[in-house]
């Protein structure tokens, strides 16, 4: 199976026809504004072209969700599911026209079972609005990329950030998924059990399929009980490589980080101006440990210890809440400080995951990269998982500068793959990563292929993403 990859759909249909019995389906909910469609057709943070859907349809339930689908497949209409829009590789584009199915107002918390640590919730939930229903509880969702994004759009791109190194990503917390197929059918992937061995994995396959399969509606997700005790912590050392080799050996020695969170020193620059921190410029670890009263303080201790091997002499612990949040409020606006380094220059973010052991010299290797390119690109990374993002500014009106970042984003997945990583750890393909799929799967990906063709013929489920560069 190592045909080339094509476009496949047939012409697709009048869409103005689907339109019409849209409108009698879901009345005001189903927008044609301008203003509205541009806003379905690219995303906030995304740099890919964006594309506008030619109506807005907000669903309330799985039911409506499958009833918008059966039209759109009558008229071989192609489909683009949206959620909160936080996407970064042009997910949400409507490259081929249609209909955006938005499912921001399927926001039920349907049932929380305490007693089992596990949520049943609807499509549009964020992960926020997820952890402040629990906040009484005793209980949490971990999986935090950052944006607030909803919970289905996080199963579909494969979502991970901060808390993976300990808890997991989306794969590892999804339980099972009410999924609207192509054809409008509802499928449930599993039951509510932590664990089967009956049949195909069918949760596994939807997650991180990016809208090309289905449409998730509903998700139960695994959740854990809130720590006893969380101490944030930062630290910095004199070189990338001292950082990296730091966080190794704390993995290897069993510390149960719960976030163990890289800055380069741009990236400290960056957060020490946009957040106001006072942090030495040096390449800078973020942690945060996660246990009882007795455990918690003995990570630290190791964590010290381990730190000062590699010429950490800087560590600052921090256990109350007023100043965790600030350090993790830096880190989740990373993304903002980087942008202000470079004020009226256009940015594109990215990342690739490489095993742990590669990550310094993945790393060292695409600072220099930058350099050598005469970017600007801040590289901030979830150490204790091998996944890193690197913040590129530049001036899109330069042609210079427009070929230096393509051909930087292309030497950079390739480094990745060189080192036995991925193009994408956690953003996902959309249409902005399509052109890497050969290089990292080579024939897996005619499997995937062959997966979608059967399960959406016609090509109506978001057409255009992960397999077209």
């Amino acid at each position: 199976m190592t045909q080339k990859l094509a476009p496949y759909q047939s012409s697709y249909g009048d869409v103005n026809l689907a339109i019409g019995e849209l409108t009698d389906l879901l009345g005001d909910k189903l927008v044609t504004s301008p203003a509205v469609r541009k806003q379905h057709g690219g995303g906030e943070l995304t740099y890919h072209a964006m594309k506008a859907p030619e109506a807005v349809a907000f669903a309330q339930s799985t039911e409506q969700v499958a009833a918008i689908v059966k039209i759109c497949a009558s008229h071989k209409v192609p489909i683009v599911p949206f959620g909160a829009g936080s996407s970064l590789e042009g997910h949400i584009a409507a490259l081929y026209g249609g209909i955006c199915v938005d499912l921001s107002l399927m926001t039920e918390i349907v049932k929380l079972h305490a007693e089992d640590l596990d949520v049943i919730v609807q499509a549009g939930v964020t992960r926020q609005e997820l952890n402040i229903y629990l906040r009484d509880t005793g209980l949490f969702f971990p999986v935090d990329p950052g944006a607030e994004a909803t919970l289905a759009g996080m199963a579909a791109t494969r979502a991970s950030g901060t808390n993976a190194v300990r808890y997991g990503t989306m794969r590892d917390n999804v339980i099972n998924l009410t999924v609207v197929m192509p054809d409008g059918e509802i499928v449930k992937t599993s039951a509510r059990a932590k664990k089967t061995s009956a049949g195909y994995d069918l949760a596994r396959l939807m997650i991180g399929s990016e809208g090309t399969l289905g449409i998730i509606t509903e998700l139960t997700l695994k959740l854990y009980g809130t720590p006893e005790k969380m101490i944030s912590a930062v630290c910095s050392f004199d070189s990338i490589e001292q950082a990296c080799e730091a966080v190794i050996m704390t993995i290897q020695a069993g510390v149960p980080m719960a976030r163990i969170e890289l800055l380069d020193e741009v990236q400290v620059k960056a957060c020490n101006v946009y957040s106001k921190l006072e942090l030495a410029q040096k390449p800078t670890l973020f942690l945060e440990f996660h246990g009882t009263d007795i455990s918690c303080p003995e990570q630290v201790d190791l964590f010290k210890d381990i730190a000062a091997e590699f010429g950490s002499d800087d560590f600052k612990a921090a256990t109350n809440a007023e100043a965790r949040s600030q350090l993790w409020k830096a880190r989740h606006d990373v993304y903002w400080a980087a942008c202000d380094l470079a004020p009226g220059m256009s940015h594109l973010s990215t990342d690739v995951c490489v095993p742990i052991s590669n990550f310094a010299k993945c790393v060292v290797e695409t600072q220099q990269d930058i350099v050598d390119s005469g970017l600007i690109g801040p590289i901030v990374g979830h150490a204790g998982d091998g996944n890193f993002h690197v913040l590129l500014n530049f001036d899109e009106n330069s042609a210079d500068h427009m070929a230096q970042v393509k051909k930087f984003l292309d030497r950079l997945a390739q480094r990745a793959l060189d080192y036995e990583g991925t193009c994408t750890g956690e953003h996902g393909i959309g249409s902005g990563k399509a052109k890497y799929m050969r290089a990292e799967h080579g024939a897996g990906l005619d499997v995937m292929f062959a997966i979608k063709q059967a399960l959406d013929p016609d090509n109506i489920m978001n057409p255009g993403k992960i397999f077209y560069g």
